[in-house]
């Protein structure tokens, strides 16, 4: 029996596919045959259909911004247009505020986070959910944060954004189970990505990290991606409105 992952006349949403944890799982969806559409801010996304179709697989790019509905809209309506359904969605596009006490955080940046991190995961949600209800069900996973199941000093607006994506994600999962959606959130720790870099830049961060998650080490993009693959995968069939934490054991000190 084949156990390896088969995503083959499968159609693939990631938002945020440019780089990080989202282009590996664009890649990693692509490799075991599944048609990717990336839908990103960065136009770097092109990039990574660029690697996909020089792997031999097939994706397509469309610039967007999570916080504008009309955008969101259009990049499903593409992947159904261009390939004819969507089977499941990987809601990965986020943005990671620089590090500032609560009460020395702009009012901006409190905005900009939740605009991108929550509501870009709800517009996402919502048209994807608006699709697959046409054709019988589909998986979604969305990208929340060890930040969304305990706090860190520094970044009070974005544990306060991956809280709230961990509460839509079970509150659609609930709505939509008996319809065939099967929605879960995933809780990485942290990942050496280009939005993490900054933290990485700074010896003392690093080594704090480091120091408190008992593998001893930070993840790397394509060890995330693993796991929303399983979670798309008819071997996660019964895992329903449940947040997957990926943290190296940072969570269970």
């Amino acid at each position: 029996m084949n156990e390896d992952f088969n995503f083959v006349g499968k159609v693939v949403l990631v938002t945020g596919g440019s780089s990080g944890i989202g282009r590996a799982t664009s890649l990693l969806f692509a490799r075991h045959g599944a048609k990717v559409v990336i839908g990103d801010v960065n136009p770097t996304g092109e990039e990574t259909v660029e690697a996909i179709k020089h792997a031999g697989g097939d994706a397509t790019f469309v610039q967007t911004d999570v916080r504008d509905a009309q955008q969101v809209q259009n990049l499903v309506a593409t992947a159904v247009t261009t390939y004819s359904a969507l089977h499941c969605a990987f809601n990965n596009a986020g943005v990671l505020p620089a590090t500032a006490m609560l009460a020395d955080t702009e009012e901006s940046t409190f905005d900009q986070t939740f605009a991108v991190d929550v509501k870009g995961i709800f517009l996402a949600m919502k048209y994807e959910i608006q699709q697959m209800l046409k054709t019988g069900g589909g998986e979604i996973v969305n990208t929340a944060s060890v930040a969304g199941l305990i706090a860190e000093r520094g970044i009070s607006a974005y544990v306060a954004a991956k809280h709230a994506v961990i509460g839509l994600s079970k509150a659609a999962a609930i709505e939509y189970a008996s319809q065939g959606i099967r929605i879960n959130a995933i809780a990485p720790g942290l990942v050496q990505t280009p939005m993490t870099k900054h933290w990485f830049d700074d010896l003392e961060t690093r080594q704090f990290f480091n120091a408190n998650t008992p593998i001893g080490r930070f993840a790397q993009p394509e060890e995330i991606a693993n796991m929303v693959l399983f979670l798309c995968s008819d071997r996660a069939s019964f895992a329903l409105g449940q947040t997957f934490t990926i943290d190296g054991g940072y969570t269970a000190r």
